[in-house]
């Protein structure tokens, strides 16, 4: 597999997170997770020696908050971002490649297992119109026990649905990035996309919710 992230790359990724706010280290995996759209979820492993790494260089601070460890970036730290911003910049195009491999990697897998589904269907189907096949299983409505066959189709559009976030989420950071070199970024644009994400969620919400009685 390519890696996501370049060489010493990450490790400045994550000062520039922390330089958004303090975070510890569920938040920072959680932060990058979103940032792919869940298509990539780096593992503790490997990034707390990257933080600890970090602190031991004196960029971040850490500072225990109950059974969390909170990391915080110290002037040093600010100091070697504000040093590198063409190289974020850089960094966050290669991540832009990188989401963009990944969603293709998705989309690959889900038309994968859209096809075996259907086989599968298929070959049960024909089971049981020839008779070969094994004895009825209980219905599924009958039972409230959701079929194997609808577990399956709920992956593949759980699949679908995060490869479409992926996607969005990618064109509107580049949409906004663009309008930020240009220096044309006002807070309607943004207040916009939040009201409009809002008001999708909760339509979505209620979609899922299902018809009330």
């Amino acid at each position: 597999m390519t890696p996501v992230f370049g060489h010493g790359h990450l490790r400045l990724y994550l000062l520039s997170l922390l330089a958004q706010s303090p975070r510890h280290g569920y938040e920072l995996i959680q932060a990058l997770s979103d940032r792919f759209g869940g298509t990539y979820v780096p593992s503790a492993g490997t990034i707390y020696p990257r933080l600890a790494k970090l602190e031991e260089d004196g960029l971040v601070t850490k500072t225990t908050d109950g059974r969390k460890t909170v990391y915080e970036i110290t002037d040093a730290g600010r100091a070697e971002l504000a040093s590198r911003l063409g190289e974020l910049d850089g960094i966050e195009t290669e991540l832009s490649d990188s989401v963009r491999r990944l969603a293709a990697e998705v989309r690959s897998s889900v038309t994968a297992a859209m096809r075996t589904l259907r086989a599968d269907l298929a070959s049960a189907g024909h089971e049981t119109d020839t008779g070969t096949g094994s004895p009825a299983a209980p219905d599924a409505s009958a039972t409230g026990i959701p079929s194997t066959s609808s577990r399956i189709d709920s992956r593949v559009q759980l699949q679908r649905a995060e490869m479409m976030l992926s996607e969005f989420r990618q064109q509107v950071r580049t949409d906004l990035r663009t309008q930020v070199t240009a220096h044309t970024l006002d807070a309607a644009a943004v207040d916009l996309l939040g009201s409009q994400l809002d008001a999708v969620r909760a339509q979505l919400r209620t979609t899922l919710a299902g018809p009330t009685t």
